[in-house]
């Protein structure tokens, strides 16, 4: 999570790419649901970096949604409400 963060740091000026965008949002998703399911505890996975890598995501995936007219179903809401049903 933090080589990922501060890769997303380093180009905060740039905008992803939509086909970087969804593979990132996976990729955040598979880590936090698969080490949840490891019973890693919440307070370990939802360090500041990860809220960082989580925000500009979020941020990132507006952008997309206005600029390209949607994500195709891939989505950081996604992983939210998945959270919240277990």
């Amino acid at each position: 999570m933090n080589l990922l963060g501060t890769w997303l740091t380093d180009r905060m000026d740039l905008q992803l790419h939509v086909y970087q965008l969804k593979i990132l949002i996976r990729v955040v998703k598979k880590k936090y649901r698969d080490f949840r399911l490891q019973g890693v505890l919440d307070s370990t996975l939802n360090s500041k970096m990860y809220e960082t890598v989580r925000n500009r995501l979020t941020l990132e995936e507006a952008t997309a949604s206005v600029r390209e007219g949607g994500m195709q179903g891939v989505s950081m809401k996604d992983s939210d409400e998945e959270d919240n049903d277990n």
